[in-house]
């Protein structure tokens, strides 16, 4: 569906463009079936099966394919674990949307990669090869996934994040990937603090990258709420564009608001900079029943 602002006659109308962001099977990479709740997926050669709240459908496979898995999340209350049903290494890596990723499942049930953001690693890629080295800010930058997509594109990148060993995560990706020597900051810092001090210091950004939660703390137990301090970052972080900015891109996960809140935010970018703006969900496609597994919403904005 595409979208076009009347409300402002006065301002050049946003093109604005919903659409469906499908991440589909590859060697490194796999939604065999989804189902119960549940997702059966295959990490390079290893099986894992995990909970998930939104494959509210029946499994198209028999069980047993399930639970011929080499792993399966199981969660009572706030606790989770593992069943470890056969030998898996404690880390391995798979290749996934152009980048090599190492996985490790945790006891928050995560692997330390987002297959369905394969797409937004090759819309980073696209939108850097127009300038050369460009200035890019990854905040709540996690593993690193969106950051090495930007350091593979020539960018020189500062990677963002309040949790210590998410930025060595993100390190060793990086080093899997044969960026590890190239301009990349890692800041192990509070997003809101960091941006607020980069603002100080006069430093400007050509894109801007963010996957908010909903809920966090900073390294020095600074509170992240979404619903509190969302607009507020979004606000600093306009300071913090170049005067011919590339775009930005906002992921999200977290239940209770939808794609459009992100859209709506970066629409006064697009009107202010030129360009469009796409937003919407973000979804795997199954190999056994090829129905799309929601997966978490996005909007980004490329002036490009």
């Amino acid at each position: 569906m595409t979208e076009f602002n009347s409300l402002h006659p006065d301002k050049k109308q946003t093109h604005m463009e919903r659409i469906t962001l499908v991440t589909a099977a590859t060697k490194g990479y796999e939604l065999i079936d989804s189902g119960m709740e549940e997702k059966l997926e295959r990490f390079g050669e290893i099986l894992l099966v995990r909970p998930d709240p939104q494959a509210l459908w029946p499994k198209t496979l028999p069980q047993t394919r399930w639970e011929a898995a080499h792993a399966i999340y199981s969660r009572e209350g706030r606790e989770g674990q593992w069943k470890i049903q056969k030998d898996i290494p404690d880390a391995w890596p798979i290749e996934i949307g152009g980048l090599m990723m190492q996985i490790k499942p945790t006891s928050f049930k995560h692997t330390g990669v987002f297959p369905e953001q394969a797409s937004n690693w090759e819309w980073i890629r696209k939108i850097l090869s127009s300038q050369s080295v460009p200035q890019v800010l990854n905040l709540f930058g996690y593993t690193g996934g969106a950051t090495i997509a930007a350091a593979q594109a020539g960018a020189s990148v500062t990677h963002v994040d309040a949790s210590k060993s998410a930025v060595a995560w993100a390190k060793e990706n990086a080093a899997l990937n044969g960026v590890e020597n190239k301009p990349i900051r890692w800041i192990i810092e509070d997003a809101v603090t960091f941006v607020e001090r980069e603002i100080k210091r006069g430093n400007k950004y050509d894109l801007i990258l963010m996957d908010p939660p909903a809920f966090g703390h900073g390294p020095k137990d600074e509170l992240w709420k979404f619903e509190e301090h969302f607009l507020a970052l979004m606000k600093l972080c306009g300071e913090l564009l170049t005067e011919k900015p590339l775009g930005m891109l906002i992921n999200g996960y977290a239940a209770g608001y939808s794609a459009s809140a992100f859209a709506y935010n970066l629409e006064p970018f697009a009107q202010k900079f030129g360009g469009e703006v796409e937003y919407g969900e973000l979804a795997i496609e199954e190999s056994s029943g090829k129905r799309l597994l929601p997966c978490g919403i996005f909007a980004r904005w490329s002036a490009v």
